[in-house]
Order: structure tokens, then sequence, then C-alpha cells
């Protein structure tokens, strides 16, 4: 054990593997005892399919754990091949090799003895001497010892460019035993094991690569249309994307074109022209959602359902049936969506939206058709459910998701080739479905089937890429139902009201002392956040029995700043769940989890297992909050718990979840919460409109409180500007020549 001479601070300790006591298989984090130099040494770091018998050498510094005592944490980690009959006999009795065991690699040893790593590797004809092993057997063996130190080579050689063994992994098995070769040749290649443009661009930039070349401009662009995704484009005009990825990559604009034309005669790119005459850009998954969501759309509506006749009287019935009457838009809703088999539902909260699909469903069932209800989340698939009183599920989970190895994409076992049984599919907080999700949906549908669509057009759009509800809206050709009339019992909200005065561009009046919507005035940022954790904690708690983990959410326009998420989940979580011995902790990155916390899943997961009383499953989405219950430092693991599904998170997952007593607004669309705390100060100017603003108001279910400006505040309502998003839906959907695009 002894420092190497480089100059950054770590260790090197070197022996032989003598036992491995754990390992996670998601994410290579192993715990192993090493003999070094004759002293058993424990070590742990993230070092995948490491075996005992093979000869280590770390870097990493020494660490005490409080359970476990010293220990050695490795940061890098090379295998070196056996160099003696010992040592091999000591690696393959440890099950290291495929179809090796203990007897076998004792006759390989005993017949070969120092030359059985050379037979092994070079000569396995030979190992068919050994009685039991034959030729094909022989070779096979040969191939996984071979590819095992294939892969050990490769970490070695990725590790030169500070690619971690868990990511060399993933590496290995996309690329091959020359993926180092590979990478060397091409490092922008590496964006297909998930490393952003920037990162393959340093790498690069260590060996030489010239700004300009063909393989650094094409990853640029790429990388450039991808990132806007995130803006929620499907799409970009061809003229922003030049001069963008030229500033972007340094170079001239020619270069970039010559890039875009390259892309385009791979079809990695698509250009289209779309109804102002100018050439769009697309992705190839967002090119291929939007073309197939508008084809079955069209295809939908020329072959509707068969017509159900005498709805008018079947309506009167529900209503004799429900004690309740049903206004002419609702009737007209509900007789949209029986006749004709497709809809669009729209309205602001306390508008009926809620009884005039408990209305259609009463008549549906009534015709005897199979209904599925589904929602984006399954905060929103879980209050669909209790406002009818049927089953309802996550768009994912009626698609039946099925997930591989590569945890960032998931399959759907449901689509053309195996349909949804349903006769009726309603969807409901459609605003907040991609243009991906739903075209996924729309290809499992059977021909046939209807397709009631039902959310708040007014509502931020969703997070993912496209504007699927507003183009729909916008192309005219399906039937829209837009609720507008305020209902007696929730005309009693503030809440209600003033959402519905937001939307209409008015403030809200929140002087009322006695109701549900008030705004408390702070002129500083620290003074807001202050009142903020002091509402949390204490007044409302106290006032109203609120739970501060499970009732109260605190929303933001924005994550920095005094009033943003990162400092008000500080904040709160210093107040609402303190440091205790008793509670284990775990620090990822800038962000501390300990358990209790309440944490959000910020992305779409397919691949995390979960279980509960009733049933277990797998994947946790997008916007899920829960508690975490329990932290394993000695597997790298913690639990949390989301409305009683249990779900394990490997550490190397912790970049998908956030501290949740702040969240944006944007991240709260499809949840409802008994109180909400909204701080409006020092909003970045960009967030400040009347969308995001009326969003924010509408997750409120019993008590709204506003901190902060109320200059702010007025200037939100009075901003109705949207933020643009590129997409193609609408134009797809109505073009006449769409057919030879």
């Amino acid at each position: 054990m002894d420092n190497d001479g480089q100059n950054d601070g770590l260790e090197v300790l070197s022996g032989i593997v003598e036992s491995v006591t754990y390992r996670n298989a998601d994410n290579g984090y192993t715990v192993l005892q090493i003999d070094s130099g004759g002293i058993l040494v424990c070590a742990v770091g993230k070092m995948p399919e490491i075996t005992a018998g093979e000869e280590l050498v770390l870097r990493g510094v020494w660490t005490e754990h409080e359970t476990f005592g010293r220990q050695f944490s490795a940061s890098s980690c090379e295998s070196r091949l056996p160099e003696s009959g010992a040592q091999l006999l000591r690696y393959l009795s440890a099950g290291a090799v495929k179809g090796i065991g203990r007897q076998l690699a004792v006759r390989i040893v005993r017949r070969f003895g120092d030359d059985s790593v050379n037979v092994l590797q070079n000569e396995p004809e030979r190992l068919a001497e050994i009685k039991g092993i034959s030729l094909a057997k022989a070779q096979t063996i040969s191939e996984e010892f071979n590819r095992r130190f294939a892969l050990r080579e490769a970490l070695a050689g990725l590790s030169r460019y500070g690619i971690q063994p868990v990511e060399s992994l993933k590496i290995f098995k996309l690329f091959g035993p020359a993926c180092a070769g590979i990478v060397e040749h091409n490092p922008y290649i590496l964006s297909e094991a998930g490393f952003d443009f920037f990162r393959c661009d340093k790498i690069a930039s260590s060996l030489g690569v010239e700004k300009e070349s063909v393989n650094r401009v094409r990853a640029g662009i790429l990388y450039f249309l991808g990132h806007n995704t995130g803006n929620g484009h499907t799409c970009l005009p061809e003229e922003k994307v030049v001069p963008g990825c030229a500033g972007l990559l340094g170079c001239s604009e020619e270069t970039v074109t010559d890039g875009i034309n390259g892309l385009v005669d791979f079809k990695m790119l698509y250009r289209v022209t779309l109804g102002d005459g100018r050439p769009f850009l697309f992705l190839p998954k967002l090119y291929a959602a939007e073309r197939e969501a508008s084809d079955k759309l069209r295809v939908m509506l020329r072959f509707p359902p068969s017509k159900i006749p005498t709805v008018a009287d079947d309506i009167c019935a529900a209503e004799e049936e429900g004690g309740f009457f049903f206004d002419e838009l609702q009737k007209r809703a509900i007789t949209l969506a029986v006749e004709g088999g497709m809809l669009i539902l729209t309205g602001g909260p306390g508008t009926g939206k809620t009884t005039a699909v408990r209305g259609m469903i009463s008549l549906f069932e009534k015709y005897d058709l199979k209904i599925s209800l589904a929602a984006p989340t399954g905060r929103a698939a879980k209050r669909l459910s209790e406002v009818t009183g049927r089953d309802a599920m996550t768009i994912h989970r009626l698609l039946e998701v099925e997930w591989s190895d590569d945890e960032e994409t998931g399959t759907f076992a449901r689509d053309a080739s195996n349909p949804l049984e349903c006769d009726v599919l309603i969807a409901d907080e459609v605003s907040m479905i991609d243009s991906v999700l739903f075209a996924s949906m729309l290809d499992a549908l059977r021909l046939g089937s209807r397709l009631i669509l039902v959310g708040d057009s007014d509502q931020l759009p969703a997070v993912g890429a496209g504007n699927v509800l507003a183009d729909l809206i916008g192309s005219g050709l399906i039937p829209v139902v837009r609720l507008d009339t305020i209902f007696r019992q929730a005309g009693t909200s503030l809440i209600i009201t003033g959402a519905h005065k937001i939307v209409e561009g008015e403030v809200p009046d929140t002087s009322a002392r006695d109701g549900d919507f008030f705004f408390l005035e702070r002129q500083t940022s620290e003074s807001a956040a202050a009142t903020v954790r002091d509402l949390v904690c204490t007044r409302l708690p106290t006032a109203y029995g609120y739970d501060a983990m499970t009732d109260i959410q605190v929303l933001t326009p924005s994550h920095m700043g005094e009033c943003g998420t990162k400092n008000l989940n500080a904040v709160l979580q210093a107040s609402l769940n303190p440091p205790s011995q008793v509670k284990a902790a775990y620090r990822s990155g800038s962000r501390l989890f300990r358990v209790g916390d309440k944490v959000m899943q910020v992305r779409n997961n397919y691949n995390i297992e979960w279980g509960s009383p009733k049933e277990s499953g797998t994947g946790v989405y997008n916007g899920d909050i829960g508690i975490l219950r329990s932290i394993s430092l000695a597997e790298g693991v913690m639990t949390i718990d989301f409305d009683g599904r249990l779900a394990k998170y490997p550490f190397n997952s912790l970049g998908e979840l956030e501290l949740a007593y702040a969240v944006t607004v944007h991240k709260s669309q499809g949840s409802e919460f008994p109180a909400v705390v909204i701080p409006i100060i020092d909003v970045p100017p960009k967030l400040v409109y009347r969308n995001l603003l009326y969003t924010a108001v509408t997750r409120a279910k019993r008590l709204l409180i506003l901190v902060g400006s109320k200059k702010i505040f007025a200037d939100m309502v009075e901003n109705d500007r949207r933020v643009r998003r590129y997409t193609a839906l609408r134009y797809f959907l109505t073009a006449d020549d769409v057919a030879r695009l």
C-alpha cells in the first residue's frame, strides 16, 4: 500500500481479492476483502464483475465507516490477469467463468499448471484433453474467459478518459471488446451510452479532435436539437438551428449546414417544410411520434365507431338515477362522446368536467362497453379513480410498459399488434401528455374504439416535448366542448373563482379573512422564505391540523433564489426533518438525503421495482412523491414509500430524486394537495406569466396561501404570453398534402 507518486492525493492499494461480500448488480457497488501483502483489507467502490482470485490495483482514500470501521474507498479499479496457476485456481474456483466450477478448475490447473492462462486465452482446443470437456464447451469457456478480461482491458482503457467502471460496463455491452478503440476513434459515439455532448467534447479535445470534424459537428447538432426537446419543442426551424449550432461549436454556419445535410441523408434528422414555408428539423423519434399520431387520428375520424341511438333519453334516465342535472354543455359533451366516439372535454376547475365524465361512464356501461380510465401520472390516476369510483391507472401501466437493461428507454406491450381490449378510453390531464406518449397511446387503440380526452387547456403544457392538447384543439378536426359555468358548490371556493379570474386576466380579491385563498405580502425574499417556513412548520398544522409532510405542498416558479426550490428544501428539511443519530443520511452531490425526507421522482424510470401488501410491479414516474423510509449504506440502496408502494433505489439512481418539501410548478402538474403555499417574489422575468400562475393556483384543494409581492402577482395575471413551442402535430393533422410529406 503506497502512493504511486501522482499528485492527486489518492493512495494505491494492490492485492488479491480474497472474497466479495456484497455487490449491487444495478450500480456495480461492491464490498470486498483484498489480501494486500498478507494484510486483509476491506475495500468498497464501484467495481463491477470483480471476482475472488483477481489481482487488483485500486486508487482511492482511507475512510472510517461508523459501523464497519476502517476501509479503502476506491475511485478507480484496474484488474490484472492471474499470473500463476495458484492465482488462476482461486479465480476460477470462485465461479468467475461460466461453465467452470471448483472441481473443473482443479483439473485444468493440475493439467496445465502456470500455462493454464495461455491455454484458456489462446489454445482452447487443449481443454478438450480433460475428460468431460468437449470441443464446443472448451470454446465456450475460452470465449467467456476472454470476454471477462477484454472487459478488464476496456475498463482500464476507458478509465484514461475519466469514465467510471459502471459506465464502462455499459459501453462494453454496447460496442464490445473493441470499445476503447471505438471511443478513441470517435468519442462522440459515447452519446449512445448516455454521455452529454460536453463530456464527449472534453474527451475529444484531449485526443486532439478538430473543432470542425464531421463527428463533432453532427454530434453538436443532435445535442442542440435534443437539448431543445427539454424546452418542449418537437422540431426547430432550420434558420434557428444553424446559427445556434455555429455558436455552440465555434465553427462556420456553412459547416453546420453540411452537417445537417449529412444527418438528413442518413435519416438521423428529418427536414420538413411546414405551413409557413420554412424547413423544420426533427429528431427521428419525435418526427415519428407526431406523424404517427396524426395518421392514426385521421383514420379514426374517417372510420368512427358505431353510432348509439336514443342518447337523449338515456341522459335523462342517468339524471333521475343520480339525482342531479347536467347543464346543456355537459349534455352536449356526453352526446358527442357516445354518438361520435371522439371528444375533447376542457374547462377550468369547478365547471363540471368530472360530472360530465361520470355521465359518459354511466351511458357506456349501460351499453356494455368496456371502459379504460388513464392519466399521465400516478397521482392523477389515483384522483381520477377517486372521483369516478372506477379503477384508473397510469398510461404507462395501461400500455403495459416493459423495460430492458437500458433504463433510459421502455417499450409497451400494447401496440397496434397487441391493442387494448377496451371499447372506450378516457384519458385525463391530457395537457400533461407529451407527443411520444400520446402516439404510443393511440397506437394501442383498436379502430372503432371511442377516445375521450379530458384536460384544462389553460394549464401549462407537458414537461416533455409536444403541445398535444393545444394542437388537437387548434386543428379543428376533433369536437371540443369547453365547460365554462362554475357550479354553485364550487362557486363558494375563492380558489376556484380566483383561478377563473386569473384566466380572464383579473387579479383575484384575496382580502377575505374567512376564505380559502389568502395573500401574505412580504417585501423581501428573505422574509417571504421565513414566512413559508413558519406556515408549513407551525401555523398551518396548528390552525388547520394539516400534516406538514403529507397535506401541505410548497410550489415555486423557480429552482433558484431564496424562495426557489433549492433553498426552501434545505430550510424545510432542517426544520421538519433535522439531523438525528437514529436517522441515516447520505449525500449525493450537493443534496443530502435523510430518512424521513419527502422526495420526488423527476423522470420516468421503468426499471425500479416496487412492492406493496397487495401487488408488486416496476416503474416510478416523473412527479411521483414519496417518503424516504430507510438508507442502507452497506448495500448502497434507499427505500422510498410512494403511497404504500415501497421502491428500492440504488445510490446511482439518486440523480432521479429531489427533495420535495418545495417543488416547481411544472413538477406539480397533475397533482392536487389539500394545502398549497406559493412564494411569489423575485420571480425570473421569463416565468412571470399567467398560465404558470393558474397552474399553481389550481393545485390547491382546500387552502391556498400566496406569499410575496402583489405587484409580481398582478404582473403574472396580466401577462398572457405563453412560452412558444415548435410542434407539428397540428400541421400534420390539417395539411392537405400530408400523405406526401
